[in-house]
């Protein structure tokens, strides 16, 4: 007996893994890494939190329990977005 192909993606955005280092999103079937350096949103946010992510509009990531909305451009052409986000409680 033969297992039936596998259906296509149900969901155009995933987190992929969650390290000591960052988060890894998938979008679309392309894979970014966010780094904590450069994302310090993340670095304390819990599991759920950083699961609970939305692509709205098919550009721009969200985070509602984060209230993080990032612009798929920062990640896909970082060096056109020169400012690295700071962080309130580190500012």
């Amino acid at each position: 007996m033969k297992s039936a192909p596998h259906g296509a993606a149900t969901s155009d955005v995933e987190i992929g893994n969650i390290s000591r280092h960052g988060v890894w999103v998938l979008v679309k079937g392309r894979e970014y890494f966010l780094p904590f350096e450069k994302f310090p949103w993340f670095e304390q946010a819990t599991v759920k939190q950083i699961m609970d992510v939305q692509l709205l509009h098919g550009e721009h990531l969200y985070w509602p329990q984060l209230d993080v909305d990032l612009e798929l451009g920062c990640l896909e052409r970082p060096d056109e977005y020169p400012l690295i986000a700071q962080d309130e409680k580190k500012a």
